[in-house]
């Protein structure tokens, strides 16, 4: 990191201008959602790498076709059921006259754009006596109405029912601001197959990436691995039970196509910070937004620079998540701070 970059006020995702988060859970059901809500409609791209995705609105995303910018990006818990988020964020921007206007009719609503990705927290132990009615589209509404600046990170939000390996998962989030002024943020809710420590210790795997103390400070001195020892990872009896989702925000204004090199360079973050990572049984998705509150200048070299320093960002906040997590009322389940107290 350069000497005169650091995090920004927040050293979270909303220290990008433009960019707001609410978050809602269900402690009974042991799920929850996140909503990414920009002050205006943003460019938005994703990245998609892990072999059992779930996904809405995706391929709206891609440069080639209509629409070029988003209302909000939804993360959400539940597995298939946790798409119906999405449904609570468009009625809540709908009633406030936001979304894409094709027709600009009196009497014809917007259309408003809100990809979403779910993660795989339904075997976790809570109630989901749910019947017809599951809470998603609830929460989702729930969320996108308590947006602001602050962001709980751990247990919260669509990280709520997260497992990160063994560990307990949760909801992480970071920022960068470069000494030019470039702000870079992620988000990310963590339910990976793979292991966030490395095996024997504690010592996250994004430790490289650190910026002070923001995971512990214990430096990368404890970063060794023999091949296919995978440490903490979950285990073949509850392999499909996973996925990492992320967003990744700058200010620099980019194109469609500009946001989807950042989106593919930033899924380096999860590679920095999550041991194995994009299995056959993860559905690892990473969305990129611009909120375009400065020019582009410097051209492709500053599109690498803002993916190089979304990917650090993002290998940050995997680890501020599963460090900031702790288990839910009433449970058990190992975390990060159970392998520090042990020493």
């Amino acid at each position: 990191m350069s000497p005169s970059a650091a995090p920004g006020a927040r050293n979270l995702i909303t220290d990008v201008p433009g960019l707001r988060v609410g978050q809602a859970h269900d402690a009974a059901a042991r799920t929850g959602v996140t909503v990414i809500l920009p002050d205006e409609r943003a460019v938005c791209a994703v990245d998609v790498r892990g072999g059992g995705p779930g996904t809405r609105e995706t391929d709206a995303l891609s440069p080639e076709n209509l629409v070029e910018a988003i209302d909000a990006v939804v993360l959400s818990g539940g597995s298939v059921y946790g798409l119906a988020a999405a449904d609570g964020v468009v009625g809540w921007l709908g009633a406030q006259g936001r979304g894409y206007g094709l027709v600009g009719r009196p009497g014809v609503p917007p259309s408003p754009v809100v990809p979403a990705a779910i993660l795989y927290d339904v075997a976790n132990g809570g109630d989901r006596a749910w019947g017809e009615d599951p809470p998603y589209r609830r929460l989702g509404r729930e969320a996108v109405a308590s947006v602001g600046l602050d962001v709980a990170l751990g247990t919260a939000g669509a990280g709520y029912g997260a497992m990160a390996g063994s560990l307990k998962g949760g909801t992480g989030s970071a920022s960068l601001v470069a000494g030019d002024g470039l702000t870079a943020g992620a988000l990310v809710c963590v339910n990976s197959w793979g292991s966030v420590v490395a095996p024997g210790g504690r010592s996250f795997w994004a430790a490289p990436y650190e910026v002070g103390a923001e995971f512990g400070g214990l430096g990368p001195a404890g970063l060794s691995a023999a091949a296919e020892d995978w440490g903490l990872a979950k285990r073949a009896a509850v392999e499909r039970a996973n996925t990492t989702i992320a967003c990744v925000a700058v200010d620099v204004a980019l194109t469609p196509a500009q946001a989807k090199r950042v989106a593919v360079m930033a899924q380096d973050g999860l590679a920095r910070a999550i041991r194995p990572i994009h299995a056959p049984f993860d559905g690892d998705v990473v969305f990129a937004l611009s909120t375009a509150a400065r020019p582009l200048e410097g051209g492709d070299f500053t599109i690498a620079r803002l993916g190089a320093l979304c990917a650090d960002v993002l290998a940050r906040a995997v680890a501020r998540a599963v460090f900031e997590a702790t288990s839910w009322p009433g449970a058990q389940v190992p975390c990060w701070r159970d392998l520090s107290s042990a020493g």
